[in-house]
């Protein structure tokens, strides 16, 4: 039929719609660079901005949650920022004219002008490397502005500026110029204090800035111990700690008045590291004990440092139970996709609490994934306290001492001489009824028979052993394994058991026979007080179900 379709003929063109307009459009418009798009995203967060889906509204309530959930997302483009990026994005974000100029000058001052021009137009792959997943914020959906024309920023001028003064501490600190990173953070210090101080240290207008606060109290700290390790000056770094205590004092002391817990966990942390530095244990438990760490406000990495920090503060005190306790929750709620050098220490501590309890690690542990070159010193120290041998042992740990010593172990390990003495008289208590004390001497390399006399006088004290010494014969005697099935230990644990049996009944029957509560009743009946309906009986309740009734019949 001539009227119906030809075959193969060619389908109709596609509409274009306004929809693919302004997808088309949207594809066309220039991409930020990513720090910059960032900056701009913490714009839309608080409020301002206009973009195609929001309009300025008014600056949210609770800025600390919102900078910290934009800290978290930035992180990607945080350590990939160049000094010419950060430099570029504050000549763009900050207003010349406004409350961020110095900082604008700072940041500026850090590259020339031709590098700062030569920031390239970033790729779009680049800047969505930082968007959320799908189900996201929608504010944190657009990076590109509606306009080529650059906008300086308004509610986060301050906040972007500290957020790029920290970008550029880190890359200094991590290039190696301790010393421009040092003069960088005091500077950005000083300009955030400002700005607290103009704000009034209002919580809802300045709470965004209290995460950077922390931010930065901590790379001062990591900085002045760089200082101290490139210079190898005590003096220096002692000087500098005591300049630095007072005042970490007193912004803890404002941090916990007004329940700032990201600043009061911060510097707890940083005063327990730098008295561990300092080989302060005793004042680091006081610290301790004085203090209230925020568990449930906290960030779960301050919380991870306050977990290891006092595990060591408590393994340098003999305390090895509490100090395994808070280490091996500290290692479970570590994450296992990043961290893998705070782990490893953390592992390492353990091995050596476990060894110090007497507890010989699992040889798993020796074996995770990416740490079995960095725990394969303390595998064999393992080995050596496992078989007993003290001259091994000693061996072991003089050819991994000045390791031991950068990792902050090897006086925790010094105490193990007295584990490996142990497990070897329960070896050989195990394999000979008889030995002399010469042969316990060589076998556990102990420089001689008096002294083998000696430890094994206080291991049978201790009760490691059951045995007894014969001085005139020289010898150890081991007393016979005794059946327990044949003492009265058997039946007195089971005496034990059903006495508590019985007074479980006797309870559970005083509670049935006199209830809780039933001195409560006869006292509020002698003081002619008035029975709840539930007491009343049954002639009462008729009667005032009949009342509401009449009542009832009376309105109607």
């Amino acid at each position: 039929m001539a009227g119906n379709k030809k075959e193969g003929a060619a389908p109709p063109s596609s509409i274009t719609t306004a929809d693919d307009k302004s997808k088309d459009i949207k594809k066309e418009a220039p991409q930020l660079p990513p720090v910059e798009a960032a900056a701009r995203r913490l714009e839309r967060l608080y409020g301002g901005g206009t973009t195609s889906k929001t309009t300025a509204t008014a600056l949210p309530i609770n800025t600390t949650k919102i900078m910290k959930k934009w800290l978290g997302a930035s992180s990607g483009t945080a350590g990939n920022a160049t000094m010419a990026s950060v430099a570029a994005c504050a000549e763009k974000t900050l207003d010349p004219a406004g409350v961020c100029v110095t900082g604008r000058e700072i940041l500026m001052g850090l590259c020339s002008e031709e590098d700062r021009l030569a920031v390239a137009v970033t790729k779009e792959d680049d800047v969505t490397a930082d968007k959320p997943e799908e189900g996201g914020d929608a504010m944190m959906e657009e990076d590109a502005p509606s306009s080529t024309t650059p906008e300086y920023l308004s509610l986060t001028c301050r906040e972007v500026e500290s957020w790029l003064m920290t970008l550029a501490v880190r890359i200094y600190w991590r290039a190696g110029k301790y010393q421009q990173a040092y003069d960088l953070i005091i500077k950005g210090l000083q300009l955030l204090d400002a700005h607290l101080v103009d704000s009034g240290n209002n919580t809802s207008t300045a709470g965004g800035l209290y995460p950077l606060l922390a931010r930065m109290l901590r790379y001062r700290s990591l900085i002045m111990e760089s200082l101290l390790t490139s210079s190898n000056d005590d003096d220096t770094y002692a000087k500098l700690c005591s300049d630095t205590r007072i005042e970490l004092a007193s912004r803890h002391t404002h941090a916990v008045l007004r329940r700032d817990a990201d600043v009061s966990a911060t510097i707890l942390n940083l005063h327990l590291r730098e008295l561990l530095l300092s080989d302060r244990v005793e004042q680091a438990q006081k610290l301790i004990s004085n203090s209230t760490f925020p568990t449930d406000a906290a960030s779960n990495n301050q919380l991870l440092r306050y977990l290891y920090y006092s595990g060591r503060v408590q393994a340098l005190r003999l305390e090895y139970t509490q100090s395994y306790s808070n280490l091996s929750q500290c290692l479970r709620k570590c994450p296992t996709n990043t961290g893998l050098g705070f782990r490893i220490a953390v592992q390492r501590l353990l091995v050596v609490v476990q060894l110090l309890m007497g507890e010989i690690p699992d040889r798993s542990v020796f074996f995770g994934e990416g740490m079995r070159g960095e725990l394969r010193p303390y595998l064999e120290i393992a080995q050596a306290v496992r078989r007993g041998d003290l001259a091994v042992f000693h061996e072991t740990v003089g050819g991994h001492a000045e390791r031991l010593r950068m990792d902050g172990t090897y006086t925790l390990i010094s105490r193990l001489a007295h584990s490996v003495v142990k497990a070897g008289l329960r070896r050989l208590k195990t394999s000979y009824s008889r030995i002399s004390l010469e042969d316990v001497a060589s076998r556990l390399g102990l420089p001689s028979a008096t002294s083998a006399e000696f430890v094994v006088a206080k291991a049978v004290r201790d009760g490691v052993i059951d045995a007894t010494i014969d001085h005139e014969g020289g010898y150890v005697q081991s007393h016979d394994l005794v059946d327990v099935y044949a003492t009265v230990e058997p039946s007195e644990a089971f005496h034990r058991r059903i006495a508590y049996c019985l007074t479980t009944h006797n309870d559970a029957v005083r509670a049935m026979r006199y209830t809780p509560d039933a001195y409560k009743k006869q006292l509020e009946a002698s003081r002619g007080l008035r029975r709840s309906r539930e007491e009343k009986t049954d002639e009462e309740k008729a009667q005032e179900i009949e009342d509401e009734l009449d009542d009832e019949d009376y309105e109607y």
